[in-house]
């Protein structure tokens, strides 16, 4: 790959957003209603390749039941509200009627509330009995105080998700979460993440995991990039990891680990060109915090916007766009890419002429830096 210089002490690649690139049509058409969008992870499927992010905003234990009732994965936030207080919803309440200038300050005093494990198991046992698969998220820093809980409530996937995660934490005073130790022990697949490079990827599947998140301070809520100087442009990030599945592939004599874009997703163009450079779903934050069951009330948030010492985002207002069910699988009433996010990946495919996922991994992409106006 091609180096710029920047500077004569200093090169660099060129890295992509999903703005940077588009997708280019093939000889061959298909009717949507013939193009699959199911995909699976270890024993499980989904009719749809979308994971609601662990977010407060996002997703509850009502809103993870209906989006696996719409075909996707719902995966709870095991450090958030819903496993401190009994009744979040006041709370919740609350921080959308929080003023700018107060939101962070008083979330910080929010989340400082202990977890209860108590309600670790109350959330997933509440999931489990709607009958649908069951994920809950962790930190790494939470991942060795709570996982016996959380596996032992019955959870059917288990996701450790941090702004970035690496399978070589090195640490002076603490004794770091070993991941291949770790994931050979447990019982259910993990899913781990976030990674943005080649490298960080491969070692990520070398520990066994089941799939592997992708993603580094670009979602709507986050100011890493302004915070820490830290971002990973998508589209960039999303190849150079599934250029890791396929070298590990190989390696490991067909062992396949499932590539799960996390950030920079904000419309159905984006999914679109996320499924497009290589990724098998995609897990969404603002794209259905924006749905009318929604927990945050049109507003959305992470981990790091409540951080004790270092807030790394912010609490933003998306709106309301529909339903959970308009928004993944319509009908839509406005042409942002915002509603039916299912419905455009169909037709997107059908348009590019592939049959399903895995096939549309493969369609022709160029760079086209969106000029907007």
């Amino acid at each position: 790959m091609t180096d710029f210089e920047i500077g004569r002490a200093k090169r660099a690649r060129r890295a992509y957003s999903f703005d940077d690139i588009a997708i280019v049509p093939s000889r061959r058409t298909r009717d949507p209603q013939d193009v699959s969008v199911g995909w699976g992870i270890d024993a499980y499927r989904f009719e749809i390749p979308i994971l609601a992010a662990p977010m407060d905003s996002v997703v509850s234990p009502a809103t993870a039941i209906e989006i696996g009732r719409l075909g996707g994965l719902g995966v709870l936030d095991l450090e958030g509200l819903w496993t401190r207080y009994e009744n979040p919803e006041p709370l919740l309440e609350e921080i959308a009627t929080l003023s700018p200038d107060q939101a962070t300050r008083r979330m910080q005093r929010i989340y400082a509330e202990p977890i209860k494990p108590e309600l670790v198991t109350a959330r997933i046992a509440e999931i489990r009995a709607a009958g649908v698969t069951v994920a809950g998220a962790l930190s790494p820093q939470r991942t060795q105080e709570l996982y016996e809980t959380v596996v032992s409530a019955g959870v059917d996937l288990f996701v450790i998700r941090g702004t970035t995660v690496s399978a070589e934490h090195v640490s002076k005073t603490t004794e770091p979460l070993n991941l291949k130790r770790f994931i050979y022990e447990l019982d259910v697949p993990v899913i781990v993440g976030g990674a943005s490079t080649y490298t960080a990827a491969l070692h990520l599947m070398r520990t066994g995991a089941a799939g592997v998140l992708v993603g580094f301070g670009g979602g709507a809520a986050s100011t890493t990039r302004a915070a820490l100087g830290i971002h990973a442009p998508m589209a960039t990030a999303v190849a150079d990891v599934a250029g890791a599945r396929r070298d590990y592939l190989d390696e490991s004599g067909g062992r396949y680990v499932h590539v799960i874009a996390d950030g920079g997703l904000g419309t159905s163009g984006d999914i679109v060109k996320a499924i497009a450079t290589g990724a098998d779903a995609v897990m969404l934050g603002s794209a259905l915090a924006r749905a009318d069951e929604a927990p945050g009330r049109g507003f959305h948030w992470g981990a790091e916007a409540h951080h004790a010492e270092l807030p790394r985002g912010h609490r933003v207002e998306v709106g309301t766009a529909g339903s959970l069910s308009q928004i993944l699988t319509g009908p839509a009433e406005s042409a942002d890419g915002t509603t039916n996010l299912v419905g455009a990946l169909r037709r997107s495919m059908a348009t590019t002429g592939y049959s399903d996922l895995k096939e549309f991994q493969r369609v022709e992409v160029v760079v086209a830096p969106y000029q907007a106006g």
